[in-house]
């Protein structure tokens, strides 16, 4: 059974495992809600349906045509995420009197994990990071990628008829989702122009969860930001080009349904049942620094194949 970072973090009885973990949640849009699949070994092996059996009316006295289903054995490996922080002796001993120096380091490594997993659940490649895990982007293709249209698609737009077709494609993506999407990613720029249409027709309202956040929503489905990268570009870019001159306001929103397991037919994250290891390496014998090493052996699976969709060619206008 699946449980996500808050739950790990209530279960957790190390203190700095658990403020580590609750950094995770503050920080993330995904880590705070994805259900984290604990496995053993390095890779989950599954099946996955391909074809169905055929079944038949059939006569008194008749019998059945045999027939049997068949499957796909898929694979999902577990990468490693994480790194050291580390803080010259010096500075941990002159410089904490206001501020941990070890803590502020420990939140800021957290923050860059964050970032490198919120990037990668998108846009990872294992053609281009061997070390990382396939992300969305690559995953998600045939009918789960929606076309906005012929040119790219409006959100406000100049009429309330642009307004109803943007939330008329809105809707097909959510329908592509197997079960029902219960999150909704973009940039912040599509969830403020996605805010300023709804405002005009409706289907818009927020609440603050658990963590204090505010959320967004659509339709009841939360309306999120996929954040940003350290260089300050945006996850989910605007740079989709679809047959006109807007590639540098288009953009694309992810519909995903969050599991537990296979049986959910959904995303779900996976980890190594060591879960999130936080190890106070204390001082260093090459030089005078306390260490913190953070890692998590992860992946993430897209059971079915329609636990997810992708909306295209969406302009911020």
């Amino acid at each position: 059974m699946a449980v996500t970072l808050a739950q790990s973090a209530l279960l957790s009885e190390n203190d700095l495992q658990r403020g580590v973990i609750e950094t995770f949640i503050l920080e993330s849009t995904i880590l705070d809600r994805i259900p984290l699949m604990e496995i053993e070994g390095n890779a989950y092996a599954y099946n996955e349906e391909a074809t169905l059996p055929g079944v038949e009316f059939r006569a008194v006295n008749a019998a059945y045509a045999e027939s049997t289903g068949t499957v796909n054995q898929k694979t999902e490996a577990l990468v490693i995420l994480g790194g050291d922080a580390d803080v010259d002796k010096f500075i941990a001993l002159t410089r904490s009197n206001l501020n941990d120096q070890r803590a502020t380091q420990t939140r800021m490594k957290v923050k860059a994990a964050v970032i490198k997993y919120q990037d990668t659940f998108f846009n990872g490649d294992v053609a281009v990071d061997a070390n990382a895990f396939d992300g969305l982007k690559k995953r998600l293709t045939g009918a789960q990628v929606i076309d906005g249209g012929a040119v790219s698609l409006p959100i406000v737009g100049a009429s309330a008829a642009d307004q109803h077709a943007f939330f008329d494609q809105l809707d097909a993506l959510l329908a592509a989702v197997a079960g029902g999407a219960n999150a909704l990613y973009m940039n912040k720029s599509i969830r403020a122009k996605i805010r300023s249409a709804a405002r005009r027709i409706g289907g818009w309202d927020q609440f603050r969860d658990d963590f204090g956040k505010v959320i967004e929503t659509y339709n009841g489905v939360p309306l999120l930001d996929a954040g940003q990268r350290a260089d300050g570009t945006d996850i989910i870019p605007l740079n989709e080009a679809n047959g006109d001159a807007s590639a540098n306001n288009t953009s694309s929103i992810y519909a995903v349904r969050f599991g537990e397991d296979e049986g959910d037919q959904a995303v779900t994250g996976l980890i190594h049942s060591s879960g999130i290891q936080v190890d106070d390496l204390g001082e260093l014998q090459v030089k005078p620094a306390y260490r913190t090493r953070i890692e998590m052996y992860c992946g993430l699976a897209v059971f079915g194949g329609k636990g997810s969709a992708r909306l295209r060619y969406v302009r911020n206008a």
